[in-house]
């Protein structure tokens, strides 16, 4: 296959725990939810689509989650794409609750993240988990204890490598006195660079960087801001010059930008084939910075 056919593939590669091959570029399923992240989606059958058009465009590397839905993602991805291609790595999460639409409650206790991890290996339709990232660390119950019960799914063999979302590096030094971390997902993209310093701590140290919201640009959209100018002069999107942007920060960075929509899909991957001059990406990194 060509870039051309799979411009995923245009990203690179990371080595995901020093032994998963996976394309930078990856994706997200929380889309393929109802709204509020509930429920079924408005076309099951679009989402199937999608999942599989991912796969062709040469996307490997694919994030979800317990909490879409719930299961619900997780459900479609079985639906679409099991038995799963041998180069397919598969990213999940577990540590949040689900009580409604836009409902989101930390519950780290060990048997709920236990009990979690088991639904999804059979949801998914796997024997073990690739990447099992602890979706949120709960303020009520010690985060040694909360890893624990994932470092002993580990010790079963049902987990291969441990990620976090949404931390701090104090958090990241503390959980690596419990568990070997591989990566970490936290909030960043072009306008919203609040998580740098994470950002630096993970490539510092080898570790996956998964920004999500990755393709958010907020105000430097506008008709007079540097990204709309440059996506008008190389004729692309700005979300597509976004992406480009993520992917030229830092070889770690492996954004997972989610759509329910096969040509919005279509539309983002092609991002991973742009390559910004060092003028544009410095005139990008100002502009928000």
């Amino acid at each position: 296959m060509t870039v051309t056919q799979q411009p995923a593939r245009a990203s690179g590669t990371f080595l995901l725990g020093g032994d998963l091959s996976v394309t930078r570029l990856g994706y997200g399923t929380m889309q393929l939810t109802g709204p509020g992240v509930w429920g079924d989606p408005e076309d099951p059958a679009e989402a199937v689509r999608v999942l599989r058009r991912a796969v062709e465009l040469g996307i490997n590397f694919i994030d979800t989650a317990d909490a879409y839905g719930p299961f619900t993602a997780d459900l479609l991805l079985r639906k679409a794409l099991h038995p799963y291609p041998d180069d397919l790595v598969i990213a999940t999460k577990a540590g949040f609750t689900r009580t409604g639409p836009n409902e989101w409650v930390p519950v780290g206790r060990p048997e709920y993240l236990r009990q979690q991890v088991e639904l999804s290996l059979r949801h998914l339709g796997v024997e073990r988990i690739d990447l099992l990232q602890l979706h949120r660390i709960d303020p009520k119950v010690p985060l040694a204890e909360q890893l624990g019960a994932l470092v002993a799914l580990q010790s079963e063999g049902k987990i291969r490598h441990l990620g976090l979302s949404e931390v701090s590096i104090a958090e990241l030094e503390e959980a690596g006195k419990t568990a070997r971390i591989v990566s970490v997902q936290n909030r960043f993209n072009l306008a919203d660079r609040a998580a740098e310093d994470v950002l630096e701590y993970a490539q510092d140290r080898g570790l996956a960087f998964i920004p999500w919201f990755p393709l958010a640009t907020g105000a430097l959209a506008g008709p007079d801001s540097p990204l709309t100018k440059i996506a008008a002069d190389r004729g692309a999107a700005p979300s597509q010059l976004a992406l480009a942007w993520l992917l030229r920060r830092s070889p770690v960075i492996l954004p997972i930008p989610g759509t329910s929509s096969v040509s919005h899909l279509e539309e983002n991957t092609i991002g991973a084939t742009i390559e910004l001059t060092d003028d544009e990406f410095e005139t990008l990194s100002r502009a928000a910075g």
